[in-house]
């Protein structure tokens, strides 16, 4: 397998290599926060549970920039129960043995609980097949990199190049790590961290706004491969904003995520 052919490369027990397919859009060392978020919400997911456990809330903070660079993962129960769990997992830059992300979920024990509809929730848009392309002018010259090469993304409503709210569609292009299945949670993980970058509230051209946190709430799991945004940011003027998303897919609302975001002229 090349290093093209998914976002992470296995390299030992807990061990990762990352490929270009991570790369974010401000730092070219760096990665894009949906990819350790995705890579690190399956490890949280996967820690074993004397009871079915389920992920209620995933809280990723990028403490540094994720590099492009073997990575290692650690993980703990770090508060056991039989109905709620919280666990955490720490990303490690192997060359500088630093930690570079802290994640923790919140798991419930699962239940059979019957669900009310909830008809109004979701925005009139398109499906993914029925929306454009995303236009990101600004990178197209780049180098390979996560939100153009590691994901597809389709605009149902505003545009990339564009402020104001936007509503987009996410699948993976490529597996999350060679030689194992992408699962539901790493998928919506993944597209959860784009809200800031669809819907900025100033210039791609002009200002950075970079999310150092990432919330996701999981009121259930995505069905399929797409994944959909409705994000909305606001900025205040001390140079604090907050980005918030609607998350759902073809059969209705999955959560909601918040990114609190650092916004500064370039």
């Amino acid at each position: 397998m090349t290093d093209h052919e998914a976002i992470f490369l296995p390299a030992g027990a807990d061990r990762f290599q990352p490929t270009e397919l991570a790369r974010g859009p401000w730092d070219p060392a760096a990665q894009h926060g949906g990819a350790p978020a995705a890579l690190l919400a399956g490890a949280l997911e996967r820690v074993p549970s004397d009871v079915p456990m389920g992920v209620l809330r995933l809280t990723f903070e990028f403490i540094r920039p994720v590099p492009l660079s073997p990575l290692r993962v650690e993980t703990r129960i770090a508060r056991p129960g039989g109905r709620v769990q919280l666990v955490e997992a720490l990303l490690h830059a192997e060359e500088t043995e630093t930690v570079v992300c802290r994640a923790v979920a919140l798991r419930v024990r699962r239940a059979v609980v019957p669900s009310p509809a909830r008809d109004g929730e979701l925005p009139d848009v398109p499906g993914p097949e029925r929306s454009g392309p995303v236009r990101m002018a600004l990178f197209d010259a780049g180098p390979t990199m996560f939100a153009r090469d590691g994901m597809e993304v389709r605009m149902a409503r505003g545009a990339f190049d564009e402020t104001g709210p936007a509503v987009a569609w996410f699948r993976l292009r490529r597996p999350l790590v060679a030689g194992e299945p992408t699962t539901p949670l790493q998928r919506l993980a993944a597209a959860a961290d784009f809200g800031n970058g669809i819907s900025s509230a100033v210039p791609w051209s002009t200002h950075v706004f970079i999310n150092p946190d990432l919330t996701v709430y999981v009121e259930r799991l995505p069905a399929g491969e797409w994944v959909a945004l409705d994000a909305t940011t606001r900025v205040g003027d001390s140079g604090a904003g907050v980005a918030e998303s609607v998350i759902f897919d073809a059969d209705g609302r999955l959560g909601r995520s918040l990114q609190g975001l650092y916004v500064s002229e370039r």
